[in-house]
């Protein structure tokens, strides 16, 4: 009889480890023990009690781990009155489809985003909700995660400026302040943990400079160094928001976060599209981190993040898909590819290798979550991994198979977290994905009515 909590991975031709050492090993086997890897060898004994899983024929790597989402978004995918919008045009235009969400949307939809996760290799989700329709809370996106099994970052975010008062939101979407913070103050306590195998680790996300007040973001601020909580928004995103943190604050987005504490190793910003040298500079130095967002940045056109300058001063950079509304897939093995090409049309074939961007999807976002014990292949780490049949068409003909944003697969063979098989044969475990897609498609059509 099997153990359920001892796995073994033999016969990888190739393990790709993101350790310190950023070793690439040929035929490593991988021990796996409550949910922790404990060997990464040559030819580990078996004494007939693991569960063993040959992936000869196959590439193994961390699980990517994904730092901005909006999960909810997932079910608004190629609207039409969206498709070419900047980004507050399409926002004008998503508000009142989100406004008819509820907790089943919620749901349906956190199951449906991270099962596309999952099947692109990743592990480990944040996730940006700061709107709550018709009774929906940041509970129901954690019993949906909990359903999927990825290890899950959900960030509280807010709201408190509608359009009566200059703001880009219906007022039926905006939150009192003192109810924002209470509501905090409530996820954290009941679902964040901090134990290194911990399932989920809640953040406060306000949703960006321009949709809550300076009170809000610097009371946040105030109540996650108090929780020993991360904080999360939206940054930089594009020119707009740049002319409007001008106008508005009269000072540049990253002047306008260092003013109220958001800048440190416990903040990071989704996007930062438009910093400047200056702001790439504080980021730096206060050790904030960046979630970068290619592909959205290329669908809401705002631009190519300077990615490279970013790594070179020292800024800590990790990988988002960012919502589905924006991006129209989820998939975070292509963000990773995406990043790498925009980097060589910015500066040159030799800006970044795939090497360079896989570090980023892996061990680059779990660093800027705080969890140093994922997104690497190493002895202690937690046993997240995503293993890649390099035997098929995907990388026929491919020199390197460790070059597996070149040319490799896009859906994983087999999906591993904290020692649990998620992903099988390309297929998810968990849930019904029949019934998902189903539910997808009445939800869906609900909403276009």
């Amino acid at each position: 009889m099997t153990n359920k909590n001892l796995t073994v991975i033999k016969n990888a031709d190739l393990i790709i480890s993101m350790d310190d050492a950023r070793r690439v090993l040929n035929n490593y086997d991988i021990l796996i023990s409550d949910g922790q890897i404990q060997k990464v060898e040559k030819n580990i004994r078996l004494n007939g009690l693991e569960k063993v899983i040959d992936a000869a024929g196959c590439l193994v790597t961390p699980g990517l781990v994904n730092t901005h989402h909006h999960l909810f978004q997932s079910l608004t995918k190629a609207v039409p009155g969206g498709q070419n919008a900047l980004l507050f045009g399409w926002l004008k235009t998503l508000y009142p489809i989100w406004s008819r969400f509820g907790p089943e949307e919620i749901r349906v939809s956190t199951i449906l985003g991270l099962s596309e996760l999952a099947l692109s290799g990743c592990t480990m989700s944040s996730d940006h909700l700061y709107l709550f329709p018709n009774g929906a809370t940041l509970d129901d996106t954690i019993f949906a995660a909990h359903e999927v099994g990825l290890r899950f970052y959900p960030t509280r975010g807010s709201m408190s400026i509608g359009e009566s008062q200059g703001g880009l939101p219906p007022d039926s979407l905006v939150e009192k302040e003192q109810d924002i913070i209470n509501d905090c103050i409530r996820l954290v306590d009941k679902f964040n943990d901090t134990s290194p195998a911990s399932m989920i680790r809640v953040g406060l996300a306000p949703c960006s400079p321009f949709s809550v007040t300076r009170e809000l973001m610097r009371d946040t601020a105030v109540l996650a160094r108090d929780k020993k909580v991360t904080l999360h928004t939206h940054l930089a995103e594009n020119q707009e928001d740049i002319a409007y943190s001008l106008e508005k604050f009269g000072c540049r987005p990253g002047q306008y976060a260092e003013e109220l504490g958001w800048t440190g190793k416990d903040v990071w910003h989704a996007h930062c599209v438009k910093l400047d040298k200056q702001e790439i500079n504080l980021f730096s130095r206060s050790r904030t981190g960046v979630s970068h967002c290619p592909c959205s940045n290329c669908r809401l056109g705002s631009g190519i993040a300077p990615i490279n300058e970013m790594l070179t001063s020292g800024v800590n950079v990790g990988l988002g898909v960012d919502g589905s509304a924006s991006n129209d897939s989820g998939s975070l093995i292509s963000e990773a590819r995406q990043a790498m090409l925009l980097q060589r049309v910015s500066n040159g074939a030799d800006a970044m290798s795939a090497m360079d961007a896989l570090e980023l999807a892996t061990r680059g976002g779990a660093d800027i979550l705080g969890r140093p014990e994922c997104g690497r292949i190493q002895v202690g780490a937690r046993g997240d991994l995503a293993i890649w049949d390099i035997s098929g068409i995907d990388s026929a003909g491919s020199w390197d198979p460790a070059a597996l944003l070149l040319a490799g697969p896009k859906n994983v063979k087999h999906l591993f977290v904290e020692g649990r098989i998620i992903v099988c044969d390309g297929n998810i475990l968990t849930v019904n994905m029949s019934e998902v897609l189903s539910e997808t498609k009445r939800l869906v059509q609900d909403l276009q009515l």
